[in-house]
């Protein structure tokens, strides 16, 4: 085997060599250190033969979401396309009247973490997630005002991939958080929220991959320049 790359392509043109890249096999990388207030959870999927599964998620008086004490104030269910994604999305932080964002911030996930109770719950929306159909790809970025910005990146599987990868995920507001369908299966997410949802809670960062641009000619007969 040859030891180095240029010996290994020596075979092909100069130019060709100039222009090759190698094709990356190793994992994706999870990012750096966890998120504080991020919470990923494993998931019971119990195999019923003949039939198909049946999926645990979370038990209110015990497990991740009872010690954070979180638990949804509405559920809802998301379908997205193969070979689509969305975000980032993310929701704004509520901070108290006449303190600081900075200063809130450490205290709640730096200086206090484990102080539940001085959660917002009720005047921000926290999210957390599960999968029951197909693999996703998620990638969550700190962008909290205060908190260095961290970045988490995983893959989880739905319900009919029974496996070590079924879990549910806690999202904090101000964690921006994208979703990519891997394969061809369409993925079908099911999600709960600290309080009803509120269009002006839905913020939107780089979220450009989720516009479907008109061909350029039909733009060019209505006039725009998209």
């Amino acid at each position: 085997m040859a030891k180095n790359k240029k010996e290994l392509w020596r075979g092909l043109s100069a130019e060709a060599q100039k222009a090759l890249v190698i094709r990356d096999y190793a994992p994706a990388k999870s990012g750096d250190e966890s998120i504080p207030g991020v919470e990923i959870f494993p998931r019971k999927i119990h195999h019923q033969r003949h039939r198909g599964v049946f999926g645990e998620f979370a038990r209110r008086d015990e497990g991740v979401l009872e010690r954070i004490g979180f638990w949804p104030a509405q559920w809802a269910t998301a379908r997205t396309f193969a070979q689509t994604a969305k975000g980032f999305h993310v929701h704004p932080p509520s901070i108290p009247t006449g303190t600081k964002p900075e200063k809130w911030m450490r205290r709640l996930f730096v200086e206090e973490p484990k102080n539940y109770a001085l959660r917002r719950y009720a005047h921000e929306q926290w999210d957390v997630m599960f999968f029951v159909q197909g693999v996703a790809e998620m990638i969550l970025h700190d962008v909290r005002a205060g908190l260095p910005a961290r970045t988490m990146r995983f893959f989880v599987d739905g319900d009919n991939h029974p496996g070590g990868n079924n879990v549910g995920i806690v999202v904090p507001p101000g964690v921006a958080h994208a979703i990519r369908v891997e394969g061809s299966e369409d993925v079908i997410m099911v999600y709960g929220t600290s309080t009803s949802f509120q269009p002006e809670f839905e913020g939107r960062i780089a979220s450009d991959i989720e516009t479907a641009t008109l061909p350029d000619d039909w733009a060019k007969f209505l006039g725009r320049g998209d």
